[in-house]
């Protein structure tokens, strides 16, 4: 039996997860690449002996330290939702996404932040080996954190490694193997880090950025950029490659969300790439409308990028939303009706066990797990809730994708001239350095909308729509939370902002003379 639902509540509750979300994200990026960057530095102070690189280890390690200590305030809220706004989804699926979160803190996590006081606290305390060596842990538990809340992430975008436990209503794990190693999670590792990467090479850019339109400190400067350059660039690198195998993933396990991020609706073989244009704000899926105005089309691109085959036929909208039997997609109407049935040998099956009717509990199982991967769209009210909203995604993907292409070549500037010993002289190039972190930020922040927008209406892909994971709470105890941690984030955010800020006006130490 479908329960029904308050919809201001899923809206409240999606929103307070966005906002938590968000402001997280925030943080995580820098905390990812400084880590990286900060072993880079104090490695070349180590082979070099040069006091300058200690310096500037010292600098990036304090702004590193502001970040993650906040981080990690926004991170707990973050997590706690699951059991307040979303506890039918952790009854539901908490044995598979709970054991990956839960890595995340007994390892990683607690790798981290032991190491962590080892580099901030033991400069005079333990040997330079081993402070370089705690450094380079952090650098490392970093990422092995992120790696287990990406695998966690991309498991609900494409749920594998599981089964089904028809008495109890939940889904079990079956394999973490494959959780681990899914396409889905590989990609989502390697696109998420690289760009956090991109993001922290770019905060390291602009900050030296200022300091040397003010003239201070300009060794500390042109060497940070030096060093943030190469690796922003071969970040860069890294991004397209994953974002490429990013697309190509959501052509096979999310053609709703690649449909979107492209506004095609009708499908094509070939199929075009579209580089610009206008959505047209009256067109609704089924209808005859124009999807866009003035479009600018790149051919064959959509099918190479979706399947790497020029010639491939690239599903729209309308396919998979109402059927095409020529390619073999099944309609949402189809897979919704399927899931009812699913639904209906589930509950028989519930009945006769409760009878002790084993013949007939099997037989009913048994039809059951035939068609149990249609389950989730008997929870879906109308056929369209399948779609997206297309304009945030449509608008959203393509701004991403125009930055991420714009930051190699800005990495590849400042890098030239900075060999050069040229950088100071182009200021015009130095103001616009300055506009380059919230330009990462909003990059990084539109690609997570887009992956999470782009899974709508589902919770976990085609298994658990959002309606259904969400708690039985009333909007208003949603609402009021949701604006308790809109205060709490924002005054979070403008502690960090401000100590960010001072310690960057205070600048390195001085050298011991």
């Amino acid at each position: 039996m479908m329960e029904a639902f308050d919809p201001a509540a899923v809206g409240w509750a999606r929103a307070q997860f966005a906002l938590t979300a968000m402001y997280h994200w925030m943080f995580v990026p820098l905390t990812l690449g400084l880590s990286c960057l900060l072993a880079f530095f104090e490695t070349f102070y180590f082979r070099t002996g040069n006091p300058e690189w200690k310096r500037i280890t010292r600098f990036w390690m304090r702004l590193f330290a502001v970040n993650f200590a906040i981080g990690i305030a926004t991170g707990l809220i973050l997590e706690f939702q699951f059991g307040t706004n979303w506890s039918h989804y952790s009854w539901m699926v908490g044995d598979i996404f709970g054991a990956p979160l839960a890595i995340e803190v007994l390892f990683a996590f607690f790798l981290e932040a032991t190491f962590f006081a080892v580099m901030f606290f033991g400069w005079e305390r333990v040997s330079p080996r081993f402070h370089l060596f705690s450094t380079w842990m952090v650098a490392i538990g970093s990422s092995l954190s992120a790696l287990w809340i990406l695998v966690a992430n991309a498991w609900m975008q494409h749920p594998v490694g599981m089964t089904f436990n028809p008495d109890l209503a939940r889904f079990e794990m079956q394999d973490i193997g494959a959780l681990i190693t899914s396409p889905a999670a590989v990609t989502h590792f390697l696109h998420a880090t690289s760009s956090s990467f991109v993001l922290s090479a770019l905060f390291v850019l602009s900050v030296c950025s200022w300091y040397l339109l003010k003239g201070r400190h300009p060794r500390l400067a042109v060497r940070s950029i030096l060093v943030a350059s190469v690796f922003g660039l071969l970040s860069s690198l890294l991004v397209i490659l994953s974002g490429d195998q990013a697309a190509y993933d959501a052509a096979r396990f999310q053609p709703m969300k690649l449909a979107a991020m492209e506004g095609l609706y009708q499908g094509e073989q070939p199929a075009g790439l579209v580089v610009f244009g206008l959505l047209n704000p009256d067109k609704q899926p089924g209808d005859d409308r124009p999807t866009f105005r003035h479009p600018l089309h790149l051919p064959f691109l959509l099918s190479l990028l979706a399947n790497h085959r020029l010639d491939s036929f690239v599903p729209g909208i309308d396919d998979l939303l109402y059927g095409n039997p020529e390619q073999g997609i099944e309609g949402v109407a189809e897979k919704m009706a399927r899931g009812r049935e699913a639904l209906a040998f589930l509950s028989r099956y519930r009945q006769a066990r409760q009878h002790g009717d084993a013949e007939a509990a099997a037989l009913n199982l048994e039809a059951f797990r035939q068609i149990e991967d249609r389950l989730g769209f008997a929870y879906l009210n109308h056929p369209e809730e399948a779609v997206p909203h297309v304009p945030t995604l449509f608008y959203g993907f393509h701004v991403m994708v125009a930055l991420g292409f714009l930051f190699p070549l800005i990495f590849l500037l400042y890098l030239a001239l900075a060999y050069r010993g040229r950088l100071s002289r182009h200021r015009w190039l130095l103001r616009f350095g300055l506009l380059l972190v919230p330009l990462g930020f909003a990059a990084s922040q539109l690609g997570w909308v887009v992956t999470e927008m782009g899974r709508q209406p589902w919770a976990i892909q085609n298994i658990l729509p959002v309606h259904v994971a969400q708690s039985s709470l009333a909007a208003t105890t949603v609402q009021s939370t949701f604006f308790i941690f809109l205060a709490l984030l924002t005054l979070l955010f403008i502690a960090e902002l401000r100590i960010m800020l001072n310690q960057i006006r205070i600048g390195p130490e001085e050298e011991k003379r």
